[in-house]
């Protein structure tokens, strides 16, 4: 494969390096403590932006502390992201289709994609979700290479690109960086996936292995884009790179029946057994969407603790269909949540429509609780993310909060102890006031203070890659 970039090299931009803070402290109004909502709350932040102290009973603002008027919750994790559907938002609405048609005007958005232009997008994308309380983003990465599948000079530009954009949309990211090598059942990558194969799993384990660790906003993990596009004898080799590393390990699975039909076909088995039988599935691993499954298949991925992260409006939005969530949790299998394309961002709708779609399907009411559910958005979603010491309010945990208005015309009238349940069945992301991220305060009363225009910043982004 050549090595000279057809795309110039992107420009450098900061993104490496921690931010120091003074130590400080907030009052929260209300705070979600994971079991009930308690008023009066002073969370002291040190300096490297964790939990020194939760401190109750405090009923106003300590002198010098920041006031977070409203519903404190932990910071919000997406965990599923593909930063560059945001541009198809509104496009694909036009008409019908499946699944499928949809995919044709994704490639040609991916087609115009360069380093410096996926960071410009990527950036007022971040920022649109911290908009919305998102302060961790699982960004599962495939884009990887310039038209044709010719090499950047440094091989992960566009990963680098990605990374560079969360630190400057203030957010926290875990890059799954993603295998995907075929374009169904080992057949050669088509002319629009070129830009996403690396050729052979050891080949993607090479390049993958070159991203720098260590950085304080971003993790790096892996992911198998789904078993159509890795063949069976190669998913071994993206589980092992991932276990070494004891990295986040995801891969979509059974988002289609076609895929379901294409995998029995050539493998006599259902992608689940397929992952299982190649020792993908584990405590580390995520499945996403996990839409169509047997009951075998929701065994086994309870069995091994395999977490799903369901995306609700991308599965309505695709027309895919709804996931057996309630069987899935039943069995031993953490959930997250994400907004895959971005049809929406805003994960108290993502928490909500998993119980209210459960509840058409069953109609009966009352799967989980509005405290189980905000556990998907914060805490379960962060560990699938490999950052377990996030998404709880509470000493020495990382000090990211998101708080919501209670006086907004969707939130306003429950009391405020009714808070877990405001928050997921009436609030929206446009109800968020502020976004905490470390102790920093990326989002002050509803206005973004690291991208001070971000309608503009997506707008401008999304022209500079339409077709």
């Amino acid at each position: 494969m050549q090595v000279t970039p057809q795309e110039p090299a992107p420009t450098p931009r900061p993104g490496d390096g921690p931010r120091p803070a003074a130590p400080k402290t907030y009052w929260l109004e209300h705070a979600w403590l994971g079991t009930h909502v308690e008023p009066g709350v002073a969370v002291d932040v040190d300096p490297e932006g964790r939990i020194a102290a939760v401190r109750t009973e405090v009923p106003a603002p300590p002198p010098g502390a920041v006031a977070l008027r409203g519903l404190t919750l932990p910071g919000l994790a997406n965990a599923h992201s593909h930063a560059f559907h945001r541009a198809l938002r509104g496009t694909v609405q036009v008409g019908s289709g499946t699944f499928w048609t949809w995919r044709e005007v994704m490639y040609q958005v991916a087609s115009q994609l360069t380093p410096d232009s996926y960071y410009a997008l990527a950036r007022a994308v971040y920022a649109e979700m911290a908009l919305t309380g998102i302060t961790c983003v699982g960004e599962f990465h495939y884009l990887h290479h310039g038209p044709g599948g010719t090499r950047y000079t440094d091989p992960n530009a566009m990963g680098e690109a990605l990374i560079a954009a969360a630190d400057e949309a203030g957010i926290r990211i875990t890059l799954l960086d993603t295998a995907y090598l075929s374009s169904g059942f080992g057949a050669e990558p088509n002319h629009h996936q070129l830009r996403f194969s690396d050729g052979t799993a050891d080949a993607w384990a090479e390049r993958a292995s070159a991203l720098k660790e260590g950085r304080p906003h971003a993790r790096i993990g892996a992911a198998v884009h789904s078993v159509r596009a890795v063949p069976a004898d190669q998913l071994g080799t993206v589980a092992e790179w991932a276990g070494q590393r004891q990295a986040p390990l995801h891969v979509h699975l059974s988002e289609q029946t076609a895929e379901n039909d294409a995998c029995r076909e050539a493998h006599g088995r259902t992608p689940t057994q397929l992952l299982a039988e190649h020792g993908v599935l584990g405590r580390r691993t995520t499945a996403v969407h996990a839409t169509h499954l047997t009951g075998e298949d929701v065994r086994l991925l309870g069995a091994a603790t395999t977490g799903v992260c369901m995306c609700p409006t991308t599965e309505r939005d695709l027309a895919d269909g709804i996931g057996p969530a309630v069987q899935l949790q039943a069995a031993g299998s953490p959930l997250s949540l994400g907004s895959d394309s971005h049809a929406v961002i805003d994960l108290f709708e993502e928490a909500r429509a998993m119980e209210l779609d459960e509840r058409l399907r069953t109609r009966t009411r009352g799967h989980w609780t509005a405290a189980a559910l905000l556990r998907a958005a914060t805490a379960d979603g962060h560990a699938a993310l490999g950052w377990h010491e996030a998404g709880a309010i509470e000493r020495g945990a990382l000090a990211d909060l998101t708080t919501i208005a209670l006086d907004s015309v969707r939130t306003a009238g429950p009391r405020p102890r009714l808070g877990a349940e405001t928050a997921v069945f009436a609030a929206s992301g446009a109800d968020v006031r502020h976004t905490v991220v470390g102790g920093r305060q990326v989002v002050r009363d509803g206005v973004h203070t690291l991208v001070p225009d971000v309608p503009t910043a997506l707008a401008e982004a999304i022209e500079a890659v339409r077709g």
